[in-house]
């Protein structure tokens, strides 16, 4: 299955996943997954840790997301660290079982360092990764976009062109950094419809679960807080009650998005079912 064409049909609802680091969180993982499984996602992604560090445990979850699970895997894959015959030989590897979908990125420096820094014989940016796929495979390519801006990137109107070289190199579909501002995806959203992005652009959506959460995913993905969630914040609520206000915020926020006839909602999970269930249940979506 070509995950670029389920956005034509209707509207979709994905997961994502990390690799864990222990076998302790590998176990936790499934039995999360179990959960979120029943709820039927079109397509699960599953993400590839800093500079290559999850690569085989990456490809070996989406093996199991797709064999035991009978879920469709869209796998991750960066430039970070790798020369083109690496690149090469991981691409075949992913070919060679069977699997469709990537999602190409630029990736985020390895742990320790703050610069990204191409291998000699690498890429520096997604879009020359995208074209190198398609010359491999003819696999069905999603690539990353920013609401707010990339943190790397000089200003939106560089970030835009970016993205628009991303869909001619070869992308099939957008799937949003997270945020928490819906009018910001509003106004991303319209500058790409101006700039001819004619492809799907997807939210992505992490549920608000915790303060140092939310502080941490904004450094990281250069988002901003909007007024509700500050709000929020400011109250100063125990941790139990902080997390259902953070719930109510998100699922507002996902049902605004919905409403507003986005093509799907791709929500970042952390490896937990719970919140994602509760957004789920409040869309009106259907457990099997």
């Amino acid at each position: 299955m070509r995950i670029g064409s389920l956005y034509n049909k209707k509207f979709t609802l994905s997961f994502e996943i990390f690799p864990p680091r222990t076998p302790e969180g590998e176990v936790s993982l499934y039995e999360e997954f179990d959960l979120l499984a029943k709820y039927s996602p079109d397509f699960v992604s599953v993400t590839y840790g800093a500079g290559g560090s999850t690569r085989d445990k990456t490809l070996e979850i989406a093996l199991k997301i797709r064999d035991k699970y009978n879920i469709e895997p869209l796998v991750h894959f960066t430039c970070v660290g790798s020369s083109k015959e690496e690149i090469k030989q991981y691409i075949d590897t992913i070919k060679d079982n069977n699997l469709n979908n990537i999602l190409a990125l630029r990736g985020d420096p390895p742990k320790g360092e703050t610069e990204f820094n191409p291998h000699p014989n690498g890429f520096s940016y997604a879009s020359e990764l995208i074209l190198y796929i398609k010359s491999i495979g003819d696999f069905s390519i999603g690539a990353a976009g920013y609401p707010e801006t990339h943190i790397d990137a000089i200003n939106s109107k560089r970030d835009l062109d970016n993205l628009k070289r991303k869909v001619n190199s070869g992308a099939e579909f957008i799937i949003t950094q997270l945020f928490y501002d819906n009018e910001k995806f509003y106004e991303f959203y319209n500058k790409c419809v101006k700039k001819r992005i004619n492809v799907p652009i997807v939210p992505g959506i992490m549920p608000v679960t915790g303060i140092n959460q939310v502080f941490k995913s904004t450094i990281l993905s250069n988002s901003s807080i909007p007024k509700d969630l500050e709000n929020i914040i400011e109250k100063n609520y125990d941790d139990e009650s902080f997390i259902k206000y953070g719930l109510d915020f998100s699922i507002k926020q996902c049902l605004q998005l919905k409403k507003l006839g986005v093509a799907g909602l791709h929500l970042y999970t952390i490896n937990k079912s719970k919140p994602i269930i509760e957004i789920i249940n409040h869309l009106g979506l259907d457990v099997k």
